[in-house]
């Protein structure tokens, strides 16, 4: 009888607290993406004026929307411990990002961890599945100049011309640096059959962690934004004129981001909203590339981009039976790192888009009391 009564409260005390957490969220939202699209409309003349400058406070406030998700996985004690290679050095420099996708909470995990990457959160651009474009923050990425890619064949091909021309219209116009996306083309769980029956097919390395990637939207980006060499891999010059006339240095680096939850279960947006499971660390694995490493031509990317997969599933049952990633090359211990969030800075960002939102409600009420 104890046992079932201490069972019953604790059961209580997850629904009260997932209550909770989801009110304060939908009023978050409530305000927070409302004062964004205010504030940038106010914003407009400063567009016309001065582009840069208009994007540059936008990417600010993009990072504080972000870090608002952030913050409600790191209440409910969703953390991230990173391993591999440390990119914060590289922060500043173009690269392409591609990530494993088990879940949606893996686009969660990559704006909690790319929040104390310098500038990299305001000036990166995203790659997702046009089901996002009619969620909540779809009014925001589509603000922010990210890509939504319909998946399908009907569609393939379509898609990659609307990408190349969306990266041709506003990569570079909105000066952004690193661009993200999950070549797998959709969850884990929904094309793991699949693609273990295409590799068997075509006698490819069978593969249960990740499935094998797919490679127009890589293509495209690579022939887009980084110049071809004589040897069939891509350059670091583009000779595309910035804003201020000057040229761009073009991608520098592809870095291949692994993501590990323990136990292999993935966290979704579901459990950030409602925080019912118990505090838990995602790790997450960054390997670099030099851009000029990497081959362009369709065949030869092919096998470097399923290479790459290859050691991701490597590192993930590696990390499933130890619990930690491998160690690099040449040293006997991996080391990992604790990515930390400031909480006051949180509560500041959090304070402001109250603020904010109490602000443009009484503003419109006004403007609505002086019309009507």
């Amino acid at each position: 009888m104890a046992q079932l009564l201490d069972g019953a409260s604790k059961l209580g005390w997850v629904l009260l607290t997932a209550v909770l957490r989801f009110v304060f969220m939908f009023f978050n939202n409530c305000v927070a993406i409302p004062s964004y699209c205010l504030y940038l409309l106010l914003l407009q003349p400063l567009r016309i004026w001065d582009s840069s400058t208009f994007w540059h406070i936008e990417g600010i406030m993009f990072k504080w929307l972000l870090a608002m998700v952030s913050s409600w996985g790191w209440i409910a004690g969703y953390t991230v411990t990173e391993w591999g290679d440390d990119v914060r050095p590289i922060s500043e420099e173009e690269a392409m990002v591609i990530v494993n996708h088990q879940s949606t909470g893996d686009v969660c995990t990559l704006m909690m961890c790319l929040q104390d990457k310098g500038t990299v959160v305001r000036k990166m651009m995203w790659l997702m599945d046009h089901v996002f474009k009619y969620t909540n923050f779809g009014l925001v990425s589509l603000i922010h100049g990210d890509f939504f890619i319909r998946q399908g064949k009907a569609h393939r091909d379509k898609q990659l011309v609307y990408l190349k021309d969306h990266l041709d219209k506003y990569y570079h116009s909105r000066d952004r640096k690193w661009i993200v996306l999950f070549p797998e083309g959709g969850f884990l769980r929904k094309r793991r059959e699949t693609s273990q029956l295409f590799a068997k097919k075509h006698s490819l390395p069978h593969l249960t962690h990740v499935t094998l990637p797919r490679l127009g939207a890589t293509h495209v980006i690579l022939k887009t934004l980084s110049a071809q060499q004589e040897n069939g891999s891509v350059g670091s010059e583009t000779g595309t004129p910035n804003q201020t006339g000057n040229k761009r240095k073009g991608l520098h680096w592809v870095i291949d981001v692994t993501i590990a939850y323990p136990k292999a279960r993935p966290m979704d947006i579901q459990t950030w909203i409602f925080g019912y499971r118990p505090p838990t660390v995602t790790h997450v694995h960054y390997r670099m590339y030099p851009i000029k490493e990497v081959p362009v031509e369709a065949e030869a990317l092919t096998d470097w981009l399923y290479q790459r997969f290859v050691e991701k599933e490597e590192l993930l049952a590696h990390f499933y039976d130890t619990g930690s990633f491998p160690p690099p090359e040449g040293h006997k211990e991996a080391v990992s790192r604790q990515m930390t969030l400031d909480p006051v800075w949180l509560c500041i960002i959090q304070s402001f888009a109250f603020v904010s939102g109490y602000m443009w409600y009484s503003v419109l009420q006004y403007l609505y009391c002086c019309l009507f």
